[in-house]
């Protein structure tokens, strides 16, 4: 469990001041719904981990969903996904990569460029993708998109690995010369569970763990029982000190990377 606060919202500013040059962004999940009002590279409202019905009726709470905005930005959680570095894809066989994520019935495919070099092809669950359809599935991104760009415009360092967490996932990528060269995600249950995986990419990716720093965001602190284990067995366990937006006083820049990193963010392909 983490101290943060898990909403916010700009005391002067009101649903009818707000216009076109406003910009939501979503992180929409099976179990609930993220947003962010970002205007003028200041975050104006926020709310982690909502109830679905927000988007269908938000209410006086979160009237600010009421509005259609033109810039809209729909993260999405991936069932599976596989990285085509950009020489080798081609948009004409993206059905056929698609087809070794073993896509459902009920799974919808997504592909759209990553980064400069990566083409990420990605399948998402119906039931969220359906609720994305209201602000248009062309908006529609993967979940960790934002994130990876914010870490690539910061000079990543190859001596770090960068964690982010989401509840019970945590996202892991490593770069090299600037680039992204290791991305995945791991499920845990436990900070044992957790260090194993993050040992694991390590080893894989020929790092020491003792001259290894872990820079992390979302959903920890630098100092709770996951972060105090990953120390235990690394250089370093550091928050973030990405920060992309004005932020108040009392929300921590780590807590929220990877919702406003989603400012950073283009409109995909829809496949």
């Amino acid at each position: 469990m983490t101290d943060h606060i898990y909403n916010y919202r700009d005391p002067d500013i009101g649903i009818y001041q707000v216009n076109d040059q406003y910009t939501l962004l979503l992180q929409v999940y099976a179990e609930s719904v993220s947003y962010a009002l970002v205007h003028q590279n200041k975050l104006i409202a926020w709310c982690e981990d909502c109830d679905h019905k927000v988007l269908t009726e938000p209410g006086q709470t979160h009237e600010f969903l009421n509005y259609e905005y033109k810039n809209v930005v729909v993260a999405l959680p991936s069932t599976g996904f596989t990285l085509v570095p950009n020489a080798l894809y081609d948009a004409g066989r993206a059905g056929a990569i698609a087809r070794f994520l073993d896509v459902k019935s009920r799974e919808k495919v997504f592909t759209q460029p990553l980064d400069d070099e990566n083409h990420i092809v990605f399948k998402a669950a119906e039931a969220v993708t359906k609720k994305a359809e209201k602000f248009g599935l062309q908006n529609v991104v993967h979940i960790s998109k934002g994130w990876l760009k914010a870490i690539e415009a910061n000079d990543p360092q190859s001596y770090n690995l960068y964690l982010n967490f989401d509840k019970k996932l945590v996202e892991v990528a490593w770069f090299s010369e600037g680039n992204l060269r290791f991305y995945n995600t791991f499920t845990f249950y436990n900070p044992d569970e957790l260090v194993y995986y993050t040992g694991l990419v390590a080893k894989e990716l020929q790092l020491t763990q003792r001259t290894t720093n872990l820079v992390v965001s979302g959903d920890i602190n630098g100092d709770d029982k996951n972060a105090t284990r990953l120390a235990e067995f690394f250089n370093g366990v550091d928050e973030t000190n990405l920060k992309l937006l004005e932020l108040p006083a009392e929300i921590f820049p780590h807590q929220v990377l990877s919702l406003t990193a989603l400012s950073l963010c283009v409109s995909s392909e829809v496949f």
